[in-house]
């Protein structure tokens, strides 16, 4: 049967369901679909913190939200247009979020007497069959037993891996919805699933099916489209912001000829940070898993120490434990990169849930006068740009950096272009290598035009030093505990950080006029929504500016001048 195609401009959808039925996955694919066909697009993976919740439970429901628009797209978005939901739970949680008149596609296998009972619905109280959702568009598909009928003649698999393909019919049916391609899945399986014949062919069988139960099924009587969005041209793909973030340490490693060395410990919601960088050794990066917190910043400093981009990733918690180790850094006054991944706290707090309440823990958050120059990451993309900038000041600069980004870029997705390598800002590296003239002995905290001192690499003739946490003595680095001395290398120290401000952009509003009645500032993951509220206040008329902030210490030099305007 011929349907007729409808064209939207802007969709978001849900993809819900207990933390085994693949919906992660689901929406991963799905959004890589929509980058490749140039459609812009941003997302919001939602986890359970639990580790493994119990099956069919509200907390154990597991989201991926996805916003794509021929327009431009700042935020996964607030309401849906569709909610797909694999369990009684998953369409609980998350039926107060789906528009009036929305779609629901509802497995139905997921509503049985068990699974409303454990997403504690009344006895008897089943919402597909009360009337509870005349409100919405209810798709009732027997995605359980439809994945079987399909794999009826796979004699290999038992029921349960079979099950395991369910993902597969509710990504197939979605393609079909919006009138995409398979191919881009379907080369994914190959690759994932090329060494199990088994397991590839049942999930291409049953991704096929449930495209074509779509076509064969009278449930919608059009399909829909969103077309391409206009955008710099240039070539695309979907990266989520800890992926960027890797990246921008490795072109950073590559522009700078230095090595690259992550010593880290496993946190969420950072720890992909380090499972990317392990997958690129053929750059030369080396990554170290330590056995805690410490032992990885700890790595990482004597990393540096001997000349390679020192890098360490972690979360609130994490940078807790590091604190001491990055008072040595600063103290050591050497080029180091340390990640924060936001999340929401205090102590454990949420681990999956994201926060971007750690700003004063960077500014203060170390024992005595410690100054760091911050920077913070503002979409997924961003992530690539930030990175490189922080290899760039700590390296430049001779100084800890710390770069903040969280949860929600870090997990989240949106198109990428990919940079060209000429276009990226050389990383000038000027290692000490021998005594300047009229020296009569290595000063190894003798200062430049930018107060960093020299990078000398451990085992160079001539360039022997005393390091360590002890407060160190002016131009020497000898060991000093007379008050004026400590008075100076503080001043020192903060001045250096204070005069990053000359090497780094001046602010720019990101939209509006440079003198209006309100300007909206920002900084962090906060740039998608305060965008979207300031462009649309513009569209009516309102004098509204609004400017988000990279650098966070040092401010950039004219931030004051625009805010008095």
């Amino acid at each position: 049967m011929d349907k007729k195609e409808e064209l939207l401009q802007d969709v978001i959808i849900k993809f819900a369901g207990d933390s085994g039925d693949g919906m992660q996955l689901t929406g991963s694919q799905f959004t890589n679909n929509t980058a490749l066909l140039g459609i812009d697009l941003a997302t919001f993976p939602d986890f359970p913190a639990e580790i493994r919740a119990p099956i069919g439970t509200l907390p154990g429901v597991s989201g991926f939200q996805l916003h794509f628009s021929s327009n431009r797209v700042f935020t996964p978005g607030d309401a849906y247009d569709v909610l797909v939901a694999m369990n009684a739970a998953a369409l609980k949680v998350n039926i107060r979020n789906l528009k009036k008149g929305g779609k629901i596609i509802a497995n139905t296998d997921g509503f049985d007497t068990k699974n409303l009972r454990l997403a504690n619905y009344a006895d008897g109280v089943n919402p597909l069959e009360d009337g509870s959702l005349d409100n919405y568009e209810v798709i009732k598909i027997d995605v359980t037993k439809l994945t079987r009928e399909a794999l009826k003649d796979f004699q290999g698999l038992g029921t349960k891996e079979k099950d395991r393909s369910k993902n597969m019919f509710v990504l197939g049916f979605v393609y079909w919805m919006y009138n995409r391609s398979l191919d881009s899945t379907i080369t994914f399986l190959k690759e994932k699933f090329g060494k199990n014949e088994a397991i590839l062919e049942s999930n291409l069988k049953v991704l096929n099916a449930g495209y074509y139960y779509g076509e064969t099924t009278e449930t919608f009587s059009a399909r829909y489209k969103v077309q391409k969005a206009i955008m710099p041209a240039g070539v695309y793909r979907s990266i989520m912001g800890n992926q960027a973030l890797a990246y921008g340490l490795i072109a950073a490693s590559v522009k700078s000829g230095l090595p690259l060395f992550v010593g880290t410990y496993p946190i969420t919601p950072a720890s992909d940070i380090l499972h990317e960088l392990s997958k690129h050794k053929n750059f030369g990066i080396k990554t170290f898993q330590a056995e805690d917190e410490i032992a990885g910043i700890a790595s990482a400093i004597g990393a540096s120490y001997g000349g390679n981009i020192g890098v360490t990733t972690t979360s609130g918690p994490g940078m807790a434990l590091k604190t001491e180790a990055m008072g040595l850094a600063v103290m050591l006054e050497i080029p180091l990169v340390i990640c924060n991944v936001q999340r929401g706290g205090p102590s454990t707090g949420l681990p999956t849930k994201t926060e971007q309440s750690d700003l004063l823990q960077a500014y203060y958050g170390r024992n005595g006068e410690c100054p760091m120059p911050v920077i913070a990451s503002s979409t997924s993309s961003d992530c690539f740009d930030t990175a490189f900038e922080a290899v760039r000041i700590a390296v430049q600069h001779m100084t800890p950096v710390i770069l903040l980004s969280d949860g929600f870029i870090a997990n989240g997705a949106e198109p990428w272009r990919f940079p060209q390598t000429e276009d990226l800002p050389t990383i000038e590296v000027k290692f000490k290598t021998q005594l300047d003239e009229g020296e009569e002995s290595f000063l190894p905290y003798k200062r430049d035009e930018k107060l960093a001192r020299p990078w000398a690499v451990p085992g160079t003739a001539g360039l022997e030093n005393r390091i360590g946490g002890l407060e160190k003595q002016d131009k020497t680095g000898n060991v000093n505990y007379e008050p004026e001395n400590h008075e100076i290398m503080v001043k020192l120290r903060q001045a250096k950080v204070d005069k990053i401000a000359d090497y780094i952009p001046e602010q720019k509003l990101d939209s509006g006029p440079e003198k209006g009645k309100i300007l909206v500032v920002g900084w962090g993951s906060t740039y998608g929504a305060i965008k979207s509220a300031v462009l649309e206040l513009q569209q009516q008329g309102h004098s509204v500016s609004h400017a988000h902030i990279r650098y966070l210490r040092p401010f950039p030099k004219n931030l004051g001048e625009i805010l008095n305007n």
